[in-house]
């Protein structure tokens, strides 16, 4: 008779610090493991924190709560199969990435995590002691070898395992998206398989903590690096998976295979999950954002749509004398397509009463900068009373062009909680409009069809703060500017290698200038969705105070 193994996968989302919710969301789906007939079921790595925990999992009482958590797992789950679940340990006062394998009321192998990644958004350097590569785990007829995480992108573990009796790898993920980061996974994984050649189960987790979202994608290869199965994108998925011994080894058997979304339809997504569980985990239901008619105030508006449903969304114009009807009817449009409230707020009072207040410490400067910013500062003052007054967060809406540079007001349109563009330059999100207008999936909680009038992308970007300004004034065009701007910034690249490929060195050198200058506004900028390796926060960590400018 063919021996067979059972696995029962969960590609789950967890909330950082939410132990007993995790351990309950970690018990489910063993019990939906059993019913299943399963061997083993195994849960992502450190999912019983939730990930990632940053510098939360180094206070001791948190990680022997953690602990305790597992312990109790550990009982609970004793007449049925084995689990395998990530989570911290501390011992001998030291603390690791730890995957705890729990069979029978026992504890078989806390697995220890060797190489920890210490770049873009990890810091595991920082937070945990690296482990001893250690052997497989017997599961009865079946020895599982785990790799956990960064450790299945280096050689040494996956060969030490297999030369130790791995029948089988199972790697236990906390990997955060980033755009095309799929093929980079699976590139990565196929090497193991063809290095070892053994069958390898990527299991990776799913859902948005802080700026980062998990993208799930697992899959499963066999030897030669076949797919033998992928779970969708994004969603949470409970799967099982039958492995069968053959003369050649275990394999795993078919199953079904998930289409993968286009980078267009992934980033999209990211912004909306991202967005939808900063809500939910942090405790909001209802949004708002200020509506100007524009391009970036359109597409979060969307964006908040999609994730919150358009009743629990809030715009709210806010006119100056500078408003163009355009602007009123554009955003009166989009509120209309979307079907999200509409309030307006006119700020023409309130920013001629701020400059006669203002006229005695003024006195003998002309209008200029100052008073344009008087005008985002207030409509700042106005939604964040809106936003405390009825509990709603408020959505900022700059794009990572204007980010970049700074082309925006802090204390004004910078205020607010979140920014699901934060990571997105402008020549994209002109493109994810269209792409959105022309596409609509069943997360999407948001009406299907041409939301955003095609008016509203077409036209010149302006901000409104004086009569007829466009950010043209000010910029470079930003299909110039975000091409300069990518190569500063996602390539590091040096004034020299980009003015080498055509580009004006005075022009380089001024938006150089700026993205340096601009760090203070980013430093006190609201959280936002990564889309990149270069987004703003941990991925990119410059010093405020910085005299250094490119000599090249």
């Amino acid at each position: 008779m063919t021996n067979r193994f059972r696995i029962t996968l969960g590609q789950l989302n967890p909330t950082v610090g939410d132990l007993a919710g995790n351990k309950a969301k970690a018990l489910a789906a063993w019990e939906e493991g059993r019913a299943a007939g399963a061997d083993f079921v195994a849960l992502p790595e450190m999912f019983i924190t939730g990930y990632n925990t940053q510098d939360l999992v180094m206070k001791p009482a948190f990680a022997r709560d953690a602990m305790a958590h597992l312990d109790a797992l550990r009982a609970e789950t004793a007449d049925g199969p084995a689990l395998g679940i990530g989570g911290p340990l501390l011992q001998g006062g030291k603390l690791f990435n730890a995957y705890h394998v729990l069979k029978s009321g026992r504890l078989v192998r806390q697995v220890l995590k060797h190489h920890l990644p210490n770049e873009t958004v990890f810091d595991e350097v920082r937070l945990y002691e690296p482990g001893p590569i250690s052997g497989p785990y017997d599961l009865g007829i079946l020895r599982v070898g785990t790799p956990i995480c960064e450790d299945a992108w280096h050689e040494d573990v996956s060969e030490a395992l297999g030369e130790s009796g791995a029948e089988i790898l199972l790697v236990p993920n906390g990997s955060p998206y980033y755009r095309n980061k799929y093929e980079t996974r699976l590139n990565q994984m196929v090497s193991r398989v063809v290095e070892t050649g053994l069958p390898l189960i990527y299991l990776n987790m799913t859902g948005g903590q802080d700026d980062q979202v998990f993208d799930g994608g697992s899959f499963i290869l066999n030897p030669g690096g076949a797919l033998a199965m992928r779970l969708p994108a994004f969603d949470e998925t409970i799967a099982h998976v039958d492995f069968e011994e053959t003369p050649e080894g275990w394999r795993a058997m078919p199953g079904a295979i998930a289409q993968f979304p286009n980078e267009w339809e992934q980033d999209y997504r990211v912004m909306v999950e991202s967005l939808r569980d900063y809500f939910r985990k942090t405790g909001f239901t209802k949004a708002l954002l200020g509506l100007s008619g524009g391009i970036d105030s359109a597409i979060v508006a969307t964006i908040a749509a999609d994730a919150l449903g358009p009743e629990n969304v809030r715009c709210v114009m806010l006119p100056s004398k500078y408003t163009s009807q355009a602007s009123l009817d554009d955003a009166g449009e989009v509120a209309r397509r979307l079907g999200t409230r509409l309030d307006t707020v006119s700020i023409k009072d309130p920013v001629q009463a701020v400059n006669h207040t203002l006229e005695g410490v003024f006195e003998g400067t002309e209008p200029g900068l100052t008073e344009e910013n008087i005008q985002s500062r207030l409509r700042g003052v106005i939604l964040m009373a809106i936003s405390n007054k009825h509990g709603e967060m408020l959505l900022t809406t700059g794009n990572k062009s204007e980010v970049a540079v700074g082309y925006a007001t802090i204390y004004g349109d910078m205020a607010g909680g979140y920014n699901p563009i934060k990571d997105l330059y402008k020549m994209r999100v002109f493109e994810t409009c269209r792409w959105r207008n022309a596409n609509h999936r069943d997360w999407m909680k948001g009406p299907a069809g041409e939301v955003i009038p095609p008016r509203v992308i077409d036209k010149p970007p302006t901000a409104e703060l004086r009569e007829d300004q466009k950010d043209s004034d000010s910029l470079p065009p930003y299909d110039v500017l975000d091409v300069v701007l990518e190569e500063l910034i996602d390539n590091e690249a040096s004034v020299a290698d980009i003015v080498a490929k055509g580009y004006d060195r005075a022009m380089v050198k001024k938006i150089e200038h700026l993205v340096y200058l601009a760090e203070y506004k980013r430093f006190q900028s609201a959280p936002g969705a990564r889309l990149t390796m270069r987004s703003f926060w941990l991925d990119r960590r410059y010093p405020i105070v910085n005299r250094w400018r490119d000599p090249s």
